[in-house]
């Protein structure tokens, strides 16, 4: 036996799984930059390591993947970049549908998704109705998305009501805000992974990572593989969880 198949069986033996998992996928740069190639090749090998952590995310038995995907930051970079990353999204998300839906994995995506381009918002749109009926696993993209922004946007959203007098402002908590973010069905992230070796969140999940577990590894994005996922899951398993401390 395998020493990632050993390692599955022991995670999978000792329970406790978190249930929302999130990673910052960091790293498909540095991998090309690396090999002296551009950096879309990057990007191409991280599409095989997204299907590989799915894949292997949804055998543990874990309800919920959010993946860093395309941060609002990300539109600042080079023209020809950003429509390079918008195009081969559009490709993945062609090619991937199928297997997640043999996979029973249900598509969600969250952010500034109107910032999109029409032809992608297309696609995008296109495979979350293909995928809405599926239960297994909910995997959810963080497109055009930023943790200040969802927060901002929750705001206004909440001022709107308001001062449209549907809302009363002294009725405003914690539970009615978290109601107003992008996917407020979601619960919040148990264990938050990195790659690339990156000590930071990057505006991400700001929110739901208010008492996440996070996990850092050296390894770069287009590397991490089925082991790596269930080296960061055991080491959540073994944490104690403190809330408020």
């Amino acid at each position: 036996m395998s020493d990632a198949s050993s390692l599955k069986e022991e995670v999978l033996r000792q329970g406790n799984l978190p249930r929302h998992v999130a990673i910052i996928m960091d790293g498909n740069g540095r991998w090309a930059k690396k090999r002296a190639l551009p950096r879309i090749m990057g990007h191409r090998e991280g599409r095989k390591a997204v299907r590989r952590i799915t894949e292997s995310a949804r055998e543990l038995g874990i309800g919920y993947l959010t993946l860093y995907t395309f941060s609002t930051e990300n539109w600042m970079r080079p023209l020809s970049e950003v429509t390079a990353l918008m195009g081969f999204l559009e490709e993945v998300l062609k090619d991937e549908i199928q297997n997640l839906n043999e996979n029973g994995i249900r598509l969600q995506a969250m952010g500034r998704l109107d910032q999109l381009p029409d032809h992608t918002r297309k696609a995008l749109d296109a495979g979350i109705e293909r995928l809405s009926k599926n239960s297994d696993m909910t995997l959810t993209l963080a497109l055009s998305y930023g943790g200040r922004a969802e927060i901002t946007d929750a705001a206004k959203s909440l001022a709107k009501a308001a001062v449209a007098g549907t809302l009363d402002a002294e009725s405003i908590d914690e539970d009615l805000f978290a109601r107003h973010l992008y996917l407020p069905d979601n619960p919040p992230v148990d264990l938050l992974i990195r790659t690339s070796g990156e000590s930071r969140i990057s505006n991400f999940c700001l929110w739901q990572l208010a008492y996440s577990e996070i996990h850092i590894t050296d390894t770069l994005w287009p590397d991490f593989d089925a082991e790596h996922l269930y080296r960061a899951v055991s080491d959540y398993q073994g944490r104690e969880r403190r809330y408020g401390k």
